[in-house]
């Protein structure tokens, strides 16, 4: 107790001065020791909780100077709390060196410092601390240190030495603690052992948001959407309240099922709930949305948003690019910006696709340069979609480039550059990649096995697509599908084996689609196999009565082979089921401007010039033997008139274009939206040689590469 001088009652109290003390010391004892610093202990938790490191080592150093122990009166609580207030602070290798130096540790000693190196990412280190907290100190572990071994087995992928906790807390009756059956659950759900995960949710009581969000997370990864359903209702019988871990988990778990009811049901809970929806519970829902078609409720979400970040931008153009709307997303990347939003590199990934979408490669080359500039390119979601982004605007060496450079590749890299070939019809350059995928120790999945199908077809190789389909996908566990069967069917009609393919497709138990059987009567047509045409035919036209790739079609067959009867039966056909044949529409990029084109267009600012270079190029190739293949036109006018239609298809209006813009020697790609006809192709390939110019043909059906008078379809489209 701190001395007073005792004043007599005859004094009179001393007024205090009524202003602001500048000076008064005497209010201040030397020997007063505030407070708050009673028990510094306090002081140091607060500064642990706030990570305040000046004040927690203020109170470090007052503990080392004053030697005055706590109210718990034990050195070994104090050296705890500073361990643990170190920790906090992210300065571990402080709190090593303290408890290091304790001559005496509990149990709690070694589970603050194993909490601050788990949480430091040094998950090896905890398993090394439990090793020698078992062996030397011989304490008994509690749940809390079962919790962080665990947890670090989890981080680490010491999946067996995590088996091994899990055995030893069954015995000691541990696992009935919540923090230990969480990270349980978590371990096995990381590891993707979704049966371990399961049998901890279903035979340990108890139960917390917690393990649920961390199974249901695993389970959609995985793509186990039925066992996801299942904990979903298990979850509802049991009333566990939701978090936003949760809705995040269960809209994505909705997209993935595409399943646009439950999508609403879980959305009328959330807002029924006290639940504050943010930024990613909002942008979950924008992507459920978009993934069950329902673009317009996506963008009403994205609007009401009040707060917007990268990821709410991105899913809203995810949702746009995955309905086709390819400008719309797009146009929402300049609007991201003034809102000071900076892409990152799935912002990049979806902008790049939707470019491959408009077959727009000025744009992909624009988006390219900005992100290797803020440093993204070297992402594997950003390779892979500028590699799909090269293919599919024509530009197929760069595409190679991009997948050469880059350090790590996944399946979906190898599927990218193997249909990237395909689809350009590089069939030994995509059974070369498929080759390398092999040795590189990549998995190969259901969409490669598509691919190099696809190249099968494209090279003739019966052989080996025969191999591939019956031996090689049975032995790594791969269905084959709708996709694979007809690739096959393909195979074996670019080889000629029609009859073949037709009993293939007629033993097969497949429900064959209109591409399938269409496939099969390209086939026919290329072959001049017009028996087998015409049944196939009116297969297909009983499946779909107005698919008019099939008139068409089957109307040239008939031309082909002179049968007139045949072309005016199917045009009459064609008008009595007002079956209208779609306008062929050409375009091209030069200097990132778009330039459309339709048959017999005179629509665009130069199209006298345009029409004037067609006829120039036409005069040059009828010495190599070029002669206007009129039997294809429809139109019931004179051979003169039939002609001058031919003459004027969009794609070689688009092609004489390209040539009068682009400087000598530069690649001309063009993109056409139905397939190239026989006329065009056998113009087309002449005007390469006579140009010395490698011109790029996306139709309907595949790319096509004419240079020197020859094409990568080898006359089969």
């Amino acid at each position: 107790m701190l001395p007073c001088k005792i004043i007599p009652k005859s004094m009179s109290t001393p007024k205090l001065p009524t202003g602001p003390l500048k000076y008064a010391p005497f209010l201040f004892k030397p020997n007063l020791k505030p407070s708050s610093l009673v028990d510094p202990i306090k002081l140091l938790k607060i500064s642990a909780e706030t990570k305040n490191l000046r004040l927690g080592k203020i109170l470090h150093a007052l503990l080392i100077t004053s030697n005055q122990p706590s109210k718990n009166g034990h050195p070994v609580f104090q050296t705890n709390s500073l361990i643990y207030f170190y920790v906090k602070c992210d300065e571990v290798s402080v709190a090593r060196q303290l408890f290091d130096e304790m001559p005496e540790r509990n149990v709690v000693s070694w589970t603050a410092l194993m909490s601050g190196y788990l949480h430091n990412g040094l998950a090896f280190e905890v398993l090394s601390l439990y090793k020698k907290m078992v062996s030397l100190d011989g304490l008994c572990p509690n749940e809390y240190v079962f919790a962080i071994v665990i947890s670090s087995c989890s981080d680490s992928g010491r999946v067996e030495e995590g088996k091994q906790c899990h055995g030893y807390v069954l015995k000691s009756g541990l696992v009935l603690h919540q923090y230990v059956k969480n990270a349980l659950i978590c371990m096995y759900s990381r590891s993707s052992d979704v049966d371990g995960a399961m049998r901890v949710l279903n035979t340990v009581p108890g139960y917390d948001v917690f393990s649920y969000n961390s199974v249901i997370n695993k389970l959609i990864e995985l793509e186990y959407l039925t066992e996801a359903l299942e904990v979903l209702d298990r979850m509802m019988v049991e009333c566990v309240v939701w978090d936003n871990v949760t809705y995040v988990a269960i809209f994505g778990l909705c997209a993935r099922l595409k399943d646009l009811k439950l999508g609403f049901q879980v959305h009328g809970q959330m807002l029924k709930s006290d639940l504050e929806c943010d930024v990613f519970v909002s942008s979950a829902m924008v992507d459920m949305y978009g993934k069950c078609g329902k673009i317009l409720y996506a963008k009403k979400v994205f609007d009401c948003l009040q707060n917007r970040n990268v990821v709410s931008w991105t899913s809203i153009m995810a949702a746009y690019l995955q309905n086709g709307y390819f400008e719309e997303a797009l146009n929402l990347f300049p609007k991201m910006e003034i809102e000071d939003i900076m892409p990152n590199e799935y912002t990049y990934a979806v902008l790049l696709k939707s470019s491959a979408g408009l077959s727009a490669l000025g744009l992909g080359d624009l988006l390219h340069a900005r992100a290797e500039k803020s440093g993204f390119k070297e992402h594997v979601i950003v390779g892979n979609a500028l590699v799909i982004m090269y293919s599919k605007t024509g530009n197929i060496k760069e595409a190679n480039k991009i997948f050469s450079d880059m350090i790590f590749r996944e399946t979906i890299t190898w599927n990218a550059m193997i249909c990237g070939y395909s689809h350009h019809g590089l069939g030994k350059e995509a059974l070369t990649v498929f080759q390398d995928m092999l040795v590189a120790g990549v998995c190969p999945n259901y969409v490669t096995f598509v691919g190099v199908l696809s190249a099968c077809a494209h090279s003739c190789l019966v052989q080996e697509g025969f191999y591939y389909l019956n031996q090689l996908m049975k032995q790594m566990g791969i269905e084959p599908g709708l996709e694979h069967y007809t690739c096959f069917v393909g195979l074996l009609s670019r080889a000629g084996l029609l009859d073949e393919a037709e009993n293939f497709m007629r033993s097969t138990p497949v429900k064959w689609d209109v591409i399938a059987w269409r496939t099969l009567l390209n086939a026919c047509h290329v072959h001049r196999n017009y028996g087998i045409g015409k049944q196939i035919a009116e297969t297909v036209l009983q499946m779909d009565p107005h698919d008019e790739g099939t008139y068409i079609l089957i109307s040239n067959m008939y031309a082909k082979a002179r049968r007139w009867d045949g072309v005016v039966k199917i045009r009459k056909l064609m008008r009595e089921r007002n079956v209208k044949k779609e306008p062929g529409v050409s375009w091209l990029e030069i200097r990132n401007i778009t330039h459309v084109f339709v048959s017999d267009d005179n629509k665009h600012p130069e199209s006298s010039q345009i029409y004037e270079k067609v006829g120039e190029l036409l005069a040059k190739i009828k010495p190599l033997g070029y002669v206007p293949d009129i039997a294809a036109v429809l139109h019931d006018v004179e051979d003169e008139q039939k002609e001058d239609y031919l003459s004027y298809h969009s794609e070689k209006l688009a092609i004489a274009y390209g040539l009068m813009k682009t400087p000598t020697g530069a690649p001309i790609r063009v993109i056409k939206n139905l397939r190239m006809c026989d006329d065009c192709h056998r113009a087309v390939k002449l005007i390469s040689k006579v140009t010395n110019r490698l011109i790029i043909v996306r139709d309907a059906n595949r790319f096509h590469h004419f240079h020197d008078g020859n094409c990568s379809c080898a006359d089969f489209w």
